[in-house]
């Protein structure tokens, strides 16, 4: 080395360090190749897939990330839940087209590389690939002195999919009488957290340590639910991962126009209550998944088959020609 000259790693970048992690990875990811595989080496600057085994394959994306509540899972030191968040926010949504989720990206950036934390949450994401078999199929980690503040994580996942152009789920086929059947959720999932993590701020003396910790519970991943759909032969019409903006705005845009009147049970999971009575009433319908994480949307004759698909599955409603108005109410 040059006297007075400075290195990469002097301003705080040690790619030896980086490329070691690509190494530990690898040995993680690749039990997300099992019944896919790419369809060249991991490990080059883009990753491949062969579609031949699709007759008529339509791509579907998607990107996401685990929002807020990152900032509590890192402080509970819960990195393999944020890897597994990251996975579900991804696919769940890819789900939604009736596609098979096929390869996943992440990117994970922090001001210094530490292997060890990095490890963690990829173990967490290669947990929940591996469940629904999808392919780890490469991404970025970015060491960024300076951008990123000491101790801090930035997390992004990437979700590429593909379906038979003729198993694509069609909202344009929802019609007023059909049946939307709700799966429950495992608690907040990965939204709605500044609201969340407002409460326990203002009201940390009302929540214990296991109650946070239970409220942290991961994303549920619905490919089960999915499963089940083609399995059993049941044609859903749409489906809904129910995130941000709650029921009301993520069926509102499947309905085209039509509308809901809709009865969910009251939410008895752990804190959930204990949080939602800090909370304005009609903003949690717009705020959280309110027990509800995946949504069906069914033809009447197929109910009740529809409704074992999953834990928690129930009928909240039907289609209706209400102009686009989506109306949740709790049942007793």
């Amino acid at each position: 080395m040059s006297a007075n000259k400075i290195t990469y790693k002097q301003a705080g970048v040690d790619i030896g360090e980086a490329a070691t992690l690509v190494g530990d990875i690898g040995k993680l990811r690749a039990r997300t190749e099992k019944s896919r595989q790419l369809h060249q080496a991991f490990g080059l600057f883009a990753a491949s897939y062969d579609l031949s085994s699709y007759r008529n394959p339509v791509i579907v994306t998607g990107c996401d990330g685990v929002g807020t509540k990152l900032e509590l899972l890192l402080r509970h030191d819960l990195l393999e839940i944020a890897g597994m968040d990251l996975v579900a926010m991804n696919v769940n949504d890819i789900l939604t087209t009736g596609g098979d989720p096929l390869l996943f990206l992440d990117y994970v950036a922090m001001s210094h590389l530490d292997r060890a934390r990095i490890s963690r949450i990829i173990s967490g994401m290669v947990d929940y690939l591996e469940a629904c078999d999808c392919i780890l199929a490469g991404g970025e980690t970015a060491e960024m002195p300076g951008m990123v503040p000491d101790g801090a994580i930035e997390l992004s996942g990437f979700c590429i999919g593909a379906a038979e152009k003729e198993d694509l789920l069609d909202p344009g086929n929802i019609q007023p009488g059909d049946v939307l059947v709700g799966y429950a959720s495992d608690g907040f999932h990965a939204n709605g957290w500044s609201l969340v993590r407002r409460v326990l701020s203002e009201h940390a003396a009302n929540f214990t340590e296991p109650e946070i910790l239970d409220l942290l519970a991961p994303t549920r991943l619905y490919h089960d639910v999915v499963r089940g759909f083609r399995t059993s032969g049941i044609r859903s019409k749409a489906m809904a991962h129910i995130t941000g903006g709650g029921l009301p705005e993520n069926l509102e845009r499947l309905l085209g126009g039509k509308g809901a009147d809709l009865t969910i049970p009251r939410w008895e999971l752990g804190a959930v209550q204990k949080v939602l009575a800090h909370c304005d009433p009609e903003d949690c319908f717009n705020t959280f998944n309110m027990g509800i994480g995946w949504v069906g949307i069914v033809d009447p004759s197929d109910i009740d088959a529809a409704l074992t698909l999953g834990p928690g599955g129930r009928v909240l409603g039907t289609v209706d020609s209400e102009a686009g108005h989506v109306r949740v109410r709790i049942g007793s």
